[in-house]
């Protein structure tokens, strides 16, 4: 293994890892010292006793460790994840549809010879759309679904793959313009908005999703949650892939599919926001459907928040705006970096 993708970028590698020296060694990098594994074009900076078993069995070296690994961690989100996302791997027609609404608090134009970076970038699928807006694009997840973002990303000249724990980051205070997370600080074994106040200062802006606590919905919303929920737990325990992907397929045809078609019918009476899943799944395709329902009931940590809670973080940024758009919620800090 070598780190060649990484020729003639070093200078910028130094000053996202806020490194005096980084260079080029066999089967890596060094910064300032530390080795860094390169596996398929991936950085790999978790401690060896967090990699996922597969990365662990390629190297010839594991990399050295970090001074944050006493960070919360839950290895089976890491797992679940991987798994999610080398199942369903595909950048789907739909995805540019959702990448519009998450991003309609960031004007695109503005990132033109910016850097942004993607946290929890699980198959790319954000970069995708913002690798050719920006001058360069860091992707970050800690579970196995990196490479297959470098594999979705491969026509991106521009990105940096790096294997690591947003709880536990490389980088230094500043290295980015933009930090995008959408949909990831809730997994995580800490509350979410104080993981987000502690990735501030990584950048000047923020845009984050976290799932709501359906504080703008009818009270039988949350009932029916409370049920979700408990059906969640249970089916976390699952650890067969295939019966995974049996339950998922069969929530999908029993529960999303045809909530989501139902759409065509309540929309134009304006009844889509009384019923669940209509608004967020409306005639989207079977196969995006099934990612969504994965992701829903095989991952063990889920943090709700609502609007308030989310206004909290004015504690830490200068400015936090919420959107009032699905998904509910995505907003924008800025003023991390002070």
């Amino acid at each position: 293994m070598t780190a060649s993708y990484y020729e003639g970028r070093l200078g910028e590698l130094e000053d996202i890892f806020g490194a005096e020296k980084v260079s080029l060694v066999a089967g890596g990098l060094d910064v300032d010292g530390r080795f860094l594994p390169v596996v398929d074009d991936v950085i790999v900076a978790l401690d060896g006793d967090r990699l996922p078993a597969t990365v662990r069995a390629r190297l010839e070296r594991a990399p050295d460790p970090s001074s944050g690994s006493s960070t919360p961690f839950a290895a089976d989100v890491q797992r679940s994840f991987g798994e999610e996302w080398t199942t369903y791997p595909d950048i789907l027609p739909e995805h540019e549809a959702e990448f519009d609404a998450y991003f309609d608090l960031v004007a695109l134009d503005s990132l033109a010879g910016l850097r942004v970076a993607d946290l929890g970038c699980g198959i790319g699928r954000w970069s995708h759309f913002l690798a050719p807006r920006c001058a360069s694009i860091v992707l970050v997840d800690y579970s196995e679904a990196v490479f297959v973002a470098r594999r979705n990303l491969a026509g991106a000249p521009n990105a940096i793959f790096v294997m690591a724990d947003l709880l536990d980051l490389p980088f230094r205070p500043g290295a980015f313009d933009l930090a995008v997370c959408l949909g990831v600080l809730h997994h995580l074994p800490t509350d979410a908005l104080d993981a987000l106040r502690r990735l501030a200062p990584l950048a000047e802006r923020h845009l984050a999703y976290l799932y709501y606590a359906l504080d703008n919905r009818p009270a039988y919303f949350r009932w029916m949650l409370a049920g979700v929920t408990a059906t969640r737990r249970g089916l976390t325990r699952i650890r067969s892939p295939r019966a995974r992907a049996a339950v998922t397929t069969a929530i999908t045809a029993g529960v999303y599919l045809p909530l989501s078609r139902a759409g065509s019918v309540l929309a134009p009476a304006g009844l889509a926001r009384y019923v669940p899943l209509v608004e967020t799944y409306r005639g989207k395709s079977f196969t995006r459907l099934r990612q969504d329902a994965y992701d829903r009931f095989f991952t063990s940590i889920e943090q709700r928040f609502t609007r308030d809670q989310i206004r909290g973080l004015s504690d830490t940024f200068a400015q936090v705006t919420i959107s009032d758009g699905l998904p509910y919620w995505h907003f924008l800090c800025e003023g991390g970096a002070r």
